[in-house]
């Protein structure tokens, strides 16, 4: 991937949401971008194995958590099974685990932190619905480009 979101700010700042940069980089890939689906849960993550079992070409799971730190949503089986269904990435507004084997995974991977204990599997939830946090509202089919410089979205495609 050759963009960086600092340039597509400079050129396509006016029609632009920058998310609070709040998000720690895990994944090998510190770079990924892709047509948004969501998830919004509180501490039970069924819906982002649903999700994530799903085949896709590139798009990012954003995952609104409420920015809870008391468990994990995402670990290092369902990074494992988002990249082997084409995921480009997974933005999650709360905790991942297995960060040590998730650094190694082809895929982005950011979220608030990290946590050891695992979620409820209770399947709470809404799958792709508007979600707003980091001062951003992720519409499913936007787009979302990440960077080491910070997240960014955009209603239509700014690169091919």
């Amino acid at each position: 991937m050759t963009f960086k979101t600092a340039d597509l700010c400079d050129d396509f700042s006016d029609s632009l949401q920058v998310i609070t940069p709040l998000f720690r980089s895990f994944g090998a890939h510190k770079r990924f971008s892709g047509q948004i689906q969501t998830v919004k849960i509180f501490e039970d993550n069924v819906l982002v194995r649903e999700m994530l079992s799903n085949r896709v070409s590139g798009d990012v799971l954003v995952i609104d958590g409420g920015g809870s730190l008391r468990c994990a949503l995402l670990g290092d089986l369902l990074a494992e099974m988002a990249y082997k269904n084409g995921w480009a990435g997974v933005v999650v507004y709360g905790c991942i685990r297995d960060s040590a084997d998730i650094k190694k995974m082809p895929i982005g991977v950011r979220a608030l932190q990290t946590h050891p204990l695992k979620s409820i599997k209770k399947g709470w939830g809404d799958k792709n619905i508007p979600v707003t946090f980091a001062g951003a509202t992720f519409n499913p089919g936007d787009y979302l480009y990440a960077d080491e410089d910070g997240i960014i979205l955009a209603t239509q495609p700014l690169i091919s």
